[in-house]
């Protein structure tokens, strides 16, 4: 897959893109930004976490998504009783004599982590290296993965009892962390017409595997103007009440900021936001765009802001 110019290969990621979102429109209504979220995190070569109550179509669209990028898909329901070996595989005695390494479902392109919550946290440790590194190591040998990889994980916010809050090495490895809301009147009313019928939509596949990673790719190589870069680095940096950075007003709402790994993220996320519409270099407002979901579960709200009924999304709004 060659094109005579990135120029070229930027225009076919973004027409690709328009595809992609005409295809999933077909059975997810609404949750425009949601799927732009997602979208961007697969050509940014990232994870999202997808957080939302009961029925907001987080697992059809997850499953939708990896029926139109034509990948390989697994649905992992996360238990109580799930073990690390369920997620990642393990070593069985073969018929002669031999240990052999049994793949788990980890080994896929895109892994629908359904209900991440619900599993205790040695259990959710298990895809760490996995969403890092693109590997697993069992048994003191590493297996690399299938490229591209992906996890799109689902948590409920509602039911506490039962559920394993994610740690914030877990947390800090998903490159979005997405709210489901619900739908508007006119949606819902699209939604129960389409799926109380005989009618069902067919999605067509538009990308493939090797394609998906050569647009991973091309969204590196986009250049980043300098004033960008220290824009998304200064972003960051404000989170942090022990930075040089942050306002007497940051330092008394935040206990925790956002590492290096925002940073990132904000960047790559900007290039890929940029060129999905139409342009070939990020500026701020592509920084902007992407920020709250990057950020939102990266910082950790004092007790002030918690007091004055401040979410996540309006000190990050502050930041602006």
């Amino acid at each position: 897959m060659q094109y005579g110019s990135d120029v070229e290969a930027a225009e076919a990621l973004c027409q690709a893109y328009k595809k992609l979102r005409a295809e999933i429109g077909k059975v997810i209504i609404g949750q425009d930004e949601v799927i732009k979220y997602v979208l961007v995190s697969i050509f940014s070569n990232g994870h999202c976490l997808l957080v939302g109550v009961p029925g907001l179509a987080k697992t059809l669209l997850v499953q939708t998504v990896a029926s139109a990028l034509q990948l390989d898909f697994k649905r992992i329901q996360f238990t109580p009783d799930l073990m690390p070996s369920d997620i990642i595989g393990a070593e069985i005695l073969g018929e002669d004599r031999n240990f052999k390494f049994i793949h788990g479902p980890v080994f896929s392109n895109i892994i629908l982590a359904d209900e991440i919550n619900r599993t205790p946290p040695k259990t959710q440790a298990a895809l760490l290296e996995a969403m890092q590194e693109k590997a697993v190591t069992a048994a003191g040998i590493t297996h690399k993965l299938a490229q591209p990889f992906f996890v799109l994980a689902t948590q409920n916010p509602i039911e506490q009892e039962g559920t394993y809050p994610l740690p914030e090495a877990q947390l800090d490895r998903f490159m979005f962390n997405v709210t489901l809301s619900y739908p508007t009147f006119a949606e819902e009313l699209q939604v129960v017409k389409n799926t109380t019928g005989t009618i069902k939509s067919e999605v067509n596949h538009i990308l493939n595997a090797q394609q998906i990673v050569y647009f991973q790719q091309l969204v590196r190589n986009i250049p980043v103007a300098d004033n960008v870069l220290e824009y998304a680095v200064r972003l960051v940096g404000k989170t942090r009440p022990n930075g040089e950075l942050a306002t007497p007003q940051i330092k008394r709402l935040l206990n925790w900021g956002a590492g290096p790994r925002a940073s990132q993220f904000l960047i790559l996320g900007a290039k890929c936001h940029a060129v999905i519409n139409g342009k070939y270099s990020p500026d701020i407002e592509d920084v902007q765009a992407i920020a709250k979901p990057i950020l939102s579960h990266r910082i950790v709200r004092s007790y002030h802001a918690e007091a004055e009924g401040l979410s996540n999304d309006d000190i990050i709004q502050q930041l602006f």
